[in-house]
């Protein structure tokens, strides 16, 4: 509903419990309190026994948490989910052929990586603007496959693995970072998975984990890359694979104050029944945000394929059209109006639609969110619109 100018519609009766919608860091887990950490091993050598057992817990307890097939190979390495997938892409890439395919942000900084940084000759992008995936029919594997399986800034997500062939020649590099532990990743279908802490599990910034198939290990022993190799960057030495990286024998100094905190995430996800209720809660948050989108005039998905939406960063457009009939500058102004309505209500905070992405809103709906406080922001929501709204209906009807 718009209400006249001047005019404000009474504020909604109920906040989320937790307003924290971020796409990253995440809301933390429910119940979560700083008390959960007191077990860190502070002021302590992470390649000291104890610390390195905790490491090595993490590694072991993802492992089982995702169902990873026993004979990857799953390491922590620095800088988060980017440098997990800017370590596989430095150290895996140049034997073959690359097809990445680039449907938002951070897909389209590794088709950058491929194209500018690492210069590699026969390289396609396979494009598509915000809302769409490229066409995946044409893919070829027999080329190395660099994609994203969630995007998280354009909430668009595959379907599921049925494009990606058991037979390929090529390995598929997937960043998985707004993916992992919110949907069931085919690992038959995989060779490196990335993703970070800070994500699905609500864990805090620092280190990405790294998993690799029988098929990249090979590449790795079998393959030197023609480019220099920053440090953080290795996995061998001397033509043998670092196997200490993926027994908790971490790479750059972690923070054993986040490493404790990775280790809540993970126990907490085994206490609620695992992957499958993970998932479960991913997609409740999706299912709710959909049916308040079908009958809700103002505002629609970005992802323009049902069966593409993502249900960990739901991405939203506003289709009002009083708002699409704002030139591009005004319509940003707007959307960041709307949002910092939303935040100053203790409503919800960084809901804002990622910067390169279409004005609009990213609402996280990872397992860390309860859908009672997804349900308690669609009316926030509705009221900032309306809000909005009639602040530019003056203009309006100046025109």
């Amino acid at each position: 509903m718009v209400h006249p100018p001047g005019a404000h519609a009474p504020l909604p009766a109920l906040r989320p419990a937790n307003p924290c919608f971020s796409s990253g860091p995440c809301a933390k887990r429910p119940g979560f309190s700083l008390d959960a950490l007191n077990g860190a091993l502070l002021a302590r050598s992470h390649r000291a026994r104890e610390p390195k057992a905790r490491l090595a817990e993490v590694i072991a307890r993802s492992r089982a948490l995702l169902g990873m097939p026993a004979d990857w190979k799953l390491g922590i390495v620095p800088a988060s989910d980017t440098g997990a997938l800017e370590t596989a892409l430095w150290s895996l890439l140049g034997p073959r052929s690359v097809d990445v395919l680039a449907f938002e942000s951070f897909s389209q900084a590794w088709a950058t990586d491929v194209v500018k940084q690492l210069k590699l000759p026969d390289a396609r992008v396979l494009a598509a603007p915000y809302g769409a995936l490229p066409d995946l029919r044409e893919v070829d594997f027999g080329r190395d496959v660099v994609f994203a399986w969630n995007g998280t800034t354009s909430g668009v997500r595959v379907p599921d693995g049925a494009w990606i062939p058991g037979n390929r020649e090529g390995l598929t590099i997937c960043d998985a970072t707004s993916a992992a532990f919110a949907m069931r990743l085919p690992w038959e279908k995989l060779d490196v998975v990335t993703w970070s802490w800070q994500k699905v599990l609500g864990g805090e910034a620092a280190h990405g984990m790294l998993a690799l198939s029988p098929r990249a290990v090979q590449r790795l022993a079998s393959h030197a890359p023609a480019w220099p190799m920053p440090k953080i960057f290795r996995l061998t030495k001397g033509g043998a694979l670092i196997d200490g990286i993926f027994a908790g024998e971490t790479i750059n100094t972690p923070s054993m104050l986040c490493v404790e905190d990775a280790l809540d995430g993970l126990r907490w996800a085994e206490r609620i029944g695992g992957l499958a209720a993970l998932v479960a809660r991913c997609e409740a948050n999706l299912a709710t945000v959909a049916a308040w989108v079908a009958r809700t005039p103002w505002v629609a998905f970005l992802a323009e394929e049902a069966a593409t939406r993502s249900c960990t960063s739901i991405c939203l457009k506003i289709a009002a059209p009083w708002f699409t009939a704002l030139p591009a500058p005004a319509q940003a102004a707007a959307a960041k109006s709307l949002v910092g309505l939303l935040e100053k209500q203790g409503a919800a905070y960084d809901v804002g639609a990622y910067r390169d992405a279409p004005p609009g809103l990213r609402i996280w709906g990872g397992a860390t969110v309860e859908t009672a406080d997804v349900t308690a922001l669609l009316p926030w929501l509705d009221w900032a619109h309306g809000e909005t709204a009639a602040a530019h209906a003056p203009a309006r009807a100046a025109e």
